[in-house]
């Protein structure tokens, strides 16, 4: 059975639970529209194929499905394009490593390693499936000696980068707090981040982490914006719902974006990324 398959399994069994609460309808809501979403996402890879169409990583080949969450707006290259900017300061800095903690199918991990060629480049994920994407994702852009694939991050394991130019990118669905205060923060003042903080899962995450390494690093929270999107050609026959459900992101609520620039490196181009970083309207070329 494959996913929009189990999609609408799964909102037909909620369906047919007699009187439905407001819960239950919002559930089934968000069924349709993920249904409805991968339907567009088949569309999309038969008229554009799995290359990735603009943004910072345009040009990569990508996989049929992510290994969680949304897929068009990675095919798209409007994913997260909040963070577009950031990403190119990090681009610039020069990093020895480049750390994703929450790789899921490789998206940011293997783009990361084609935009950033100089770099040590490693992909964590507790998910064994998530993990074989990311490798095949790797080799499928001829980088499977360049990304390397490993399981839970601890925290422990910042040991191991202490001493090099280190960006860390960290998605791990709400455990962020459990990691980054783990350990003390002088150990981890040498290093970069960029966080998505899961403020719907543990409110008020954004400002806990905010407040714990603004003594070590200069802060910034970027939230998610309604700034408009450009989209291919092929949209423009598609109804405005589903041009909408393209670039929704499946966001169950909110999950704003921390980035953190260490203090010792205050000339870096990532600080300057965030100091003066504005989220602004990205545009796509057909």
């Amino acid at each position: 059975m494959d996913f929009a398959e189990q999609i609408r399994q799964h909102a037909l069994h909620l369906l047919g639970q007699g009187s439905l609460s407001h819960d239950h309808l919002n559930n089934i809501l968000r069924l349709f529209a993920k249904y409805r979403s991968v339907l567009i996402q088949n569309t999309v890879v038969q008229a554009c194929g799995t290359r990735v169409q603009s943004g910072p990583f345009v040009g990569m080949e990508f996989l049929h499905g992510s290994a969680e969450g949304c897929h068009v707006p990675k095919l798209l290259g409007c994913y997260e394009r909040e963070l577009h900017g950031v990403i190119e300061s990090a681009v610039g800095t020069g990093y020895d490593d480049v750390v994703s903690v929450g790789s899921a199918e490789g998206y940011y991990a293997v783009g990361l390693a084609r935009r950033c060629p100089a770099a040590r480049h490693f992909a964590y994920d507790a998910n064994p499936n998530a993990q074989q994407s990311c490798a095949a994702l790797a080799a499928r852009n001829g980088l499977a000696d360049r990304v390397i694939v490993r399981g839970t991050f601890m925290p422990a394991e910042f040991a191991a980068f202490r001493g090099r130019r280190v960006w860390f990118v960290i998605d791990i669905e709400g455990g962020e707090l459990a990691v980054l205060e783990a350990l003390p923060t002088s150990e981890l003042a040498e290093f970069d981040f960029l966080i998505e903080c899961h403020d719907c899962f543990q409110a008020g995450t954004s400002d806990r982490l905010s407040r714990r390494l603004s003594e070590t690093h200069v802060v910034r929270v970027i939230k998610q914006s309604n700034s408009a999107v450009t989209l291919p050609p092929l949209f423009d026959n598609l109804g405005h719902l589903d041009q909408l459900l393209a670039i929704w992101e499946w966001r169950s609520g909110p999950t704003p974006w921390l980035i953190a620039a260490s203090r010792q490196r205050p000339d870096s181009p990532y600080m300057q990324g965030v100091r003066s970083q504005e989220s602004g309207v990205s545009k796509m070329s057909p």
